[in-house]
């Protein structure tokens, strides 16, 4: 089928028949008869005659555009699998997001390059919207981030971990606090972001949107200085159960983030383009996930 998904191609793309045959080195009839044979093993019309003429169904079009994905990742396929043999390195770029901890990631780095050792892993850490910008220009091949937007179909979404939200709160403003506290009873107070300017926009729009934030924001450079703010009640810090961690339990204390009497919860991914799946993406995820389980 491969084949005649090309001569397809060709045909749209020319919009002729004719142009076609000659492109792909095919008689006329050859390539009409090759088109007759694909409609009729798929079904359907994926072209409309009209005399000497004819028109690209809606079939068709999904079928023209989804052809050429297919047979690109049929090329990177032999591509790659011609690396091997001749014991060429592959490369893997993979995006990382900071912050988060490192044990699952490197371990699955580590146990990667044990299996692939042809595969040259380039990683590149930062945090969501620079990681999603490197994945939607193909930058990098696969992420590891968090969930700030809606799943796309555009991308195969792994699930890896999740994780409860957590605010860091002053021990002596707050000693009467147990294990939980509602965003909204620190509407009066602002919100420590530990953010450089250009993704403050991004990250304040995520906080008021998702975690219900209806304080003011104001910056820290890092978790040094927004423990000083939180420890002198000039603010609170939106952590999880995971970078607490890097907080220091003798300065701050931590408790649940709830919103709306409900857990607020960080979800974790490993994405790639649905269209640039292969199988050292696809394996480098699944070990990501078994470090993770």
């Amino acid at each position: 089928m491969f084949q005649q998904m090309q001569y397809f191609i060709s045909i749209v793309k020319n919009h002729s028949f004719t142009q076609a045959a000659v492109e792909c080195n095919i008689s006329q009839s050859a390539i009409s008869q090759q088109m007759k044979e694909l409609e009729s093993h798929l079904g359907i019309k994926l072209l409309e005659r009209k005399g000497r003429s004819f028109e690209v169904t809606k079939a068709g079009q999904y079928f023209y555009t989804h052809s050429q994905d297919i047979l690109d990742n049929v090329d990177t396929l032999v591509e790659n699998t011609i690396k091997i043999v001749k014991n060429e390195q592959v490369e893997l770029k993979v995006g990382y997001l900071k912050n988060f901890g490192t044990t699952e990631f490197l371990k699955t780095v580590s146990k990667f390059s044990e299996e692939f050792p042809q595969v040259k892993i380039k990683i590149t850490s930062g945090n969501h919207e620079e990681l999603y910008e490197l994945l939607s220009t193909g930058k990098v091949d696969l992420n590891f981030a968090d969930q700030r937007r809606a799943l796309s179909n555009e991308y195969v979404n792994e699930f890896l971990t999740d994780s409860k939200f957590m605010l860091a709160i002053s021990k002596t403003s707050f000693d009467d606090i147990n294990d939980q506290m509602d965003i909204s009873q620190l509407a009066d107070i602002p919100c420590v972001l530990i953010a450089a300017n250009d993704q403050r926009e991004s990250d304040e729009a995520y906080y008021r949107e998702i975690l219900g934030v209806k304080s003011e924001f104001i910056l820290a450079e890092n978790y040094d200085e927004a423990q000083i703010l939180v420890a002198s009640n000039q603010g609170y810090l939106v952590v999880n159960d995971r970078t607490e961690k890097q907080l220091n339990t003798e300065i701050v204390k931590t408790v649940n983030l709830i919103n709306a009497k409900q857990q607020m919860v960080q979800n974790y991914y490993a994405y790639w383009k649905a269209d640039n799946s292969g199988y050292y993406i696809e394996s480098f995820a699944k070990l990501l996930k078994e470090n993770f389980v």
